[in-house]
């Protein structure tokens, strides 16, 4: 499984990383794709098409929500 992680969460990639995803960081303006799962800072209308997977908002969640919601999409596309 395949995550990207927009930046500065690197607190969050560690913790998906330990899990034993493959975990890649990304800027905000850089075009991702070609990964299963995304986290990132935020999503509004005028991002959702941004990208080819489906993501995760970090907005007001800590550490381990992200990682438990990244968790359940994983379980989603199994």
């Amino acid at each position: 499984m395949k995550i990207a992680v927009e930046q500065p969460y690197e607190d969050v990639m560690a913790a998906l990383s330990a899990k034993g995803y493959e975990v890649k960081m990304f800027h905000s303006d850089e075009q991702v794709s070609g990964y299963d799962i995304g986290v990132v800072r935020s999503i509004n209308e005028g991002n959702t098409h941004e990208f080819d997977f489906p993501v995760v908002s970090m907005k007001g969640m800590s550490v381990e929500d992200a990682v438990e919601a990244v968790e359940k999409k994983v379980n989603l596309l199994q």
